[in-house]
């Protein structure tokens, strides 16, 4: 399990990066477009910009999360039943899974755009 979510967070950083390099790509384009329509496409960059910062806040919150569920089983903390745990990781496994989707979503817009 842990290899696997080694591997779903590498790819979910992969595509972020992915995604911020399309954002800066489309930026730049929007720039060259002339004034009279670039007014429409610079919202929409606000508004992609916007959606991108939350998938990061979501992703970096679920990794932070995961982190800390890792650490109390490795140390052992038996604050909390291993069912509680368990449940826990599942949120957090679909959490990230959420927040992969919605950035597989914007990246396709992106590129659409």
């Amino acid at each position: 399990i842990s290899d696997d979510k080694k591997q779903m967070v590498a790819n979910v950083e992969k595509q972020l990066e992915e995604a911020r390099e399309l954002l800066e790509q489309m930026e730049l384009e929007v720039r060259e477009i002339p004034p009279q329509s670039r007014g429409m496409y610079s919202s929409r960059m606000r508004s992609y910009k916007q959606e991108m910062g939350k998938l990061e806040a979501d992703f970096k919150r679920s990794r932070i999360a995961y982190s800390d569920e890792v650490r109390n089983e490795l140390l052992g903390d038996d604050g909390n039943s291993s069912e509680n745990q368990r449940a826990h990781l599942l949120d957090n496994t679909e959490r990230l899974e959420r927040s992969s989707r919605r950035l597989e979503a914007g990246y396709q817009i992106a590129v659409e755009t």
